[in-house]
């Protein structure tokens, strides 16, 4: 059985339980929008100290989705989905950045995708 784990979203300087929270309703839009089953959804909070000027800083919002390519005007309106619920966790700013994955370099236990 293959299990499926496509998009990842990492978050970054965002308290985990007010994702966990919002988590449900995002994944289940997010999964309308381009078609993908929500349990293939992966979801993470990185921990990470931000520093700046010699001091650490609560650091800025950030959601990196990693995942294969879906054309510009899905990832448009994933950005404008993703921005919606950052926003809805009481962060009104947030960076959403793309990482694409080619098929051919994706595998699920040692077998490629494309």
């Amino acid at each position: 059985l293959q299990k499926k784990h496509m998009p990842f979203l990492r978050f970054r300087a965002m308290d985990a339980q007010k994702i966990a929270t919002q988590s449900t309703p995002l994944v289940d839009e997010l999964s309308e929008l381009l078609g993908t089953p929500a349990e293939y959804f992966t979801l993470e909070v990185v921990a990470s100290t931000f520093i700046k000027d010699g001091a650490i800083t609560n650091g800025f919002p950030v959601v990196e989705i990693t995942w294969f390519d879906r054309g510009a005007e899905k990832q448009q309106l994933t950005a404008n989905i993703i921005t919606k619920h950052v926003a809805e966790m009481g962060y009104p700013e947030v960076d959403t950045v793309f990482m694409l994955i080619e098929r051919s370099k994706y595998y699920e236990n040692g077998t490629a995708l494309g």
